[in-house]
């Protein structure tokens, strides 16, 4: 992998996955079981937890990891819309971008200062290709000859790659707007409300990171096309207030892009997760139980913390594990930093109690203090 991920050129051909990597991850995930595409909001959870190995393997060999946390007995974190949410999403979406895309161009000019003028109808170039790498390619050409033309356009769910762990991820955003000097936005649409120009805090975040992970893709791109930039601030587009009538407002995404760009960078190499498992393991659900498939799942390391709970399948598994363990981590990832080399709640109440732990170490001294201070606060008044 690239020491900046989205900083420069697409990976040549002795960086792009092998084939023998291609079957190994057809191996684990089950040659007949079709992968799992990993989406941006999956990288986005995957940047977030960069020490997961465990849901690096199974997000790059495309493994269901619903249908695996049901397989082995634990419950499934559920995540995805209702129907109803899902089309009134998707009617939304076909709103803003109807009569060639005129709604979402008076929106980029009025919140992004796009021209003294509200742009008119922009081109929409036809995206259309065989297969995720077809449709990356076909996107690229589409955006270097919108760059070259000098004019808008507007590109109806773009298809970008990029590379994370030696493994290819295709990436669609809902549209990116090409500028006519030659910058690029990413446009979010969400069909949560935007009530008196604010919208849940959460919501927009998640939407900021899953953003960040289009414009990494973008930037490859636009690295090997002259006059080409991409805006480091994406356009949310949603409902306002209770109404189904857009408005938007613009989201710097720079803070989650060095974060989502520095943690991917730091992703062990799908490669060399695989090599180090027990030979024959896989995670194919046809043929197998569901303790087989649990000590399939045990073989690669997790790092478990409540911020999974919104965003990986096997949650609940590894929150489990984690307190069977006494992992400090499965406190949240702030207390874990807090607490230096003790690792586990065992750790913690030995050091607590002056069973263990070096003395001059700041972190076991402090849990000492606040030991006494806690013991003092509940002795009995004199």
């Amino acid at each position: 992998m690239s020491e900046s991920l989205g900083s420069g050129p697409p990976p040549t051909p002795e960086q792009k996955p092998t084939t023998a990597l291609r079957r190994r991850l057809a191996e684990l995930r089950g040659p007949a079981t079709p992968a799992r595409p990993l989406d941006a909001r999956a990288l986005a959870a995957l940047a977030a937890n960069p020490g997961c190995r465990r849901r690096a393997i199974l997000d790059g060999a495309g493994v269901d990891k619903g249908a695996l946390a049901e397989a082995i007995g634990s419950p499934s974190a559920a995540f995805g819309q209702s129907q109803f949410a899902f089309m009134r999403g998707n009617a939304f979406e076909a709103k803003v971008k109807g009569d060639g895309g005129t709604e979402l161009l008076r929106l980029l000019h009025e919140r992004m200062g796009a021209g003294a003028e509200p742009p008119g109808q922009a081109s929409t170039p036809d995206l259309a290709a065989a297969g995720p790498e077809g449709r990356a390619a076909r996107t690229s050409l589409a955006l270097r000859e919108a760059t070259e033309a000098g004019d808008w356009a507007l590109l109806d769910h773009p298809m970008l790659a990029l590379e994370v762990a030696g493994s290819p991820a295709y990436l669609e955003p809902d549209a990116v707007v090409v500028h006519p000097d030659g910058r690029w936005t990413v446009v979010e649409i969400k069909s949560f409300p935007m009530i008196d120009a604010a919208a849940d805090a959460s919501k927009v975040g998640a939407a900021a990171r899953q953003s960040a992970v289009y414009v990494l893709a973008l930037e490859r791109v636009a690295a090997l096309t002259e006059g080409a930039s991409v805006d480091h601030s994406v356009l949310l587009v949603c409902p306002k207030d209770f109404s189904n009538l857009p408005t938007a407002s613009v989201v710097d995404v720079r803070k989650q892009l060095s974060v989502t760009r520095r943690q991917l960078t730091r992703l062990a190499r799908i490669e060399d997760i695989a090599d180090e498992l027990p030979p024959g393991t896989t995670f194919d659900l046809d043929g197998q139980s569901g303790a087989a498939l649990a000590t399939a799942v045990e073989a690669v390391p997790a790092v478990y913390a409540p911020e999974c709970l919104a965003a990986c399948e096997l949650a609940f598994h590894c929150r489990g594990r984690a307190r069977d363990e006494g992992t400090v981590t499965a406190l949240g990832r702030a207390l874990r930093g807090e607490l230096g080399s003790l690792t586990t709640v065992g750790e913690v109440l030995s050091a607590a109690r002056g069973e263990s732990g070096d003395p001059a170490d700041p972190t076991v001294a402090a849990v000492r203090r606040a030991a006494a201070l806690r013991a003092e606060a509940g002795a009995p008044c004199r």
